[in-house]
């Protein structure tokens, strides 16, 4: 998968510390094992970005400094490597003052064990709040946001966190940019997400199988037909083109997916077929 993806072009990778935690047998870092595996045979190190996130592994949850640290350090090795590109708060962490961490992710700034931080499923309030934060002490900002956002999810648009975003210049990188594979048209009724083999993220899918859902579906349907792409490509096409998005962060189930995704880097909609879509989603 990693050797098609970067040999079509691709070229920066998101995972987290805690992924695949909550699988059967699971106990979180396998994600950052794998990558480091492919990193290490290929000698790849240097034609990708990395980011990964901390808060979720069940050994290092939370934001303290020193659960910080340690995670860190414990992604790390299992990435194989000295730096990671993108460091990510992955979930807010009410129990720590939110001052000490952003002291220790400046610090990992300076210290050179990330080039950067990001910050992802927090609210508005909390995201202004760290940029506050770090202005005030002289600290290094988040250049990057990781929040829900699709077509079917468009909350990010009215929440106050686009606002967040476009006011410090945020990259944003949203994910279940595909909604779990609804938006790729795998699952078009209650049938499809029940079917034996269907992706674990079916059910999730299936919750918008409703009046609305059926719209958007129909809409990437005809810009789909008349571009001769698949509705993935235009999905992730459509939210590549939104306000403050920097890319669109998708999964592929398998290498025949791959093309599809990719394809969107090159796709660009024109002003009545994004219309089309918002209007759909609305």
């Amino acid at each position: 998968m990693l050797d098609a993806f970067t040999a079509g072009g691709g070229d920066f990778l998101d995972t987290a510390d805690g992924y695949p935690h909550w699988a059967p047998g699971r106990s979180g870092g396998e994600s950052e094992t794998i990558i480091g595996e492919w990193l290490a045979a290929r000698g790849a190190r240097d034609r990708v970005v990395i980011a990964t996130k901390v808060s979720t592994h069940p050994d290092f949850k939370g934001l303290a400094a020193d659960n910080v640290r340690a995670a860190l350090d414990a992604s790390l090795r299992r990435l194989g490597t000295d730096r990671i590109d993108l460091y990510y708060a992955h979930f807010d962490d009410a129990e720590t003052p939110l001052e000490e961490t952003v002291a220790v992710f400046s610090e990992l700034v300076d210290a050179g064990k990330i080039r950067a931080i990001g910050i992802s499923n927090y609210t508005a309030e909390r995201a202004a709040e760290w940029l506050r934060i770090a202005a005030d002490g002289g600290l290094h900002a988040p250049v990057a946001l990781q929040p829900h956002y699709s077509l079917v999810e468009r909350g990010y648009e009215t929440n106050g966190l686009r606002d967040v975003a476009e006011g410090a210049g945020l990259a944003v990188f949203p994910y279940y940019s595909l909604a779990r594979g609804f938006l790729a048209g795998k699952y078009r009724t209650a049938a499809d997400a029940e079917a034996p083999g269907a992706s674990v993220r079916a059910e999730g899918a299936a919750k918008y199988l409703d009046e609305r859902g059926s719209a958007v579906l129909h809409a990437l349907d005809e810009i789909a037909r008349a571009r001769g792409v698949q509705l993935a490509t235009v999905s992730l096409a459509w939210l590549r083109q939104q306000p403050t998005v920097a890319a669109p962060i998708a999964s592929a189930r398998d290498v025949e997916q791959l093309p599809a995704l990719l394809a969107s880097l090159e796709l660009e909609l024109d002003a009545a077929e994004l219309e089309a879509l918002a209007a759909a989603s609305g």
